[in-house]
């Protein structure tokens, strides 16, 4: 549960690497009434999945900094900002300006060690996406460099996909290499993720589970984080 716990930087705590988390998709909001939603799931969520989507690198186009800073007035939560974009580096200091905590960008577009290096340079928390069909040695040789890796278990740009159960062997990669070199990282997952889903990548090692339609589809949406997060704990003990 989110204890909207500050970081000594000024930013919201994003919690121990390896602790489980929810993390509401802000893609299957409503886009009306934002500020409402995210207030919903705020004590059953430790994170907010920020979707960005540039309509180059993915075909859908979603939000923007200004819609960060406006929610950023609203709630405490860790930020999560996915950036599925060809030019992210254009936008990052945007970001973290508007109130962005972590950001993540895709493997596949390239730059990645610049990229990093620039999003430690602005102070947010660093992590690398892999589409499904992106192999894991893309990101292997940044595992030291991150805080955090997304497996998509869907292909960006929509939400309401079927989780790619296929996925799973990618994870379980990346969760050998962190657990073999003992590395502070989160593996996150997000496409398709419900009670049934969130399970199967918790046992292949995910411990971040980004959820947008199970839970924003739902009537109680803080109902919904709470059963996928027991549904977790569940497949853990």
């Amino acid at each position: 549960m989110n204890d909207a716990h500050t970081h000594p930087n000024g930013r919201p705590d994003p919690g121990h690497a390896g602790d489980i988390r929810i993390a509401p998709s802000l893609l299957a909001a409503d886009f009306g009434a934002l500020a409402e939603q995210v207030g919903e799931v705020a004590a059953a969520a430790e994170w907010l999945h920020v979707d960005v989507m540039d309509g180059h690198f993915v075909p859908n186009v979603s939000i923007g900094p200004p819609v960060v800073a406006s929610l950023r007035r609203h709630t405490p939560l860790f930020f999560d900002c996915h950036l599925m974009m060809t030019e992210p580096g254009r936008y990052l200091k945007d970001f973290a300006d508007a109130g962005a905590d972590g950001c993540t960008v895709h493997v596949e577009i390239g730059g990645t060690d610049e990229l990093i290096a620039q999003m430690r340079q602005l102070g947010l928390r660093t992590g690398l996406a892999l589409n499904p069909d992106t192999p894991f040695d893309a990101v292997e040789p940044f595992l030291h460099q991150v805080d955090l890796v997304l497996c998509m278990t869907v292909f960006p740009g929509f939400g309401g996909q079927t989780f790619m159960a296929e996925v799973m062997d990618k994870v379980a990669q990346v969760r050998v290499a962190v657990d073999a070199g003992s590395l502070a990282l989160d593996i996150e997952v997000d496409g398709g993720i419900d009670t049934t889903t969130a399970p199967q990548a918790r046992a292949a090692g995910a411990n971040v589970f980004v959820a947008g339609s199970a839970i924003f589809g739902h009537d109680r949406p803080w109902e919904a984080a709470d059963d996928i997060r027991e549904a977790v704990l569940a497949a853990t003990s």
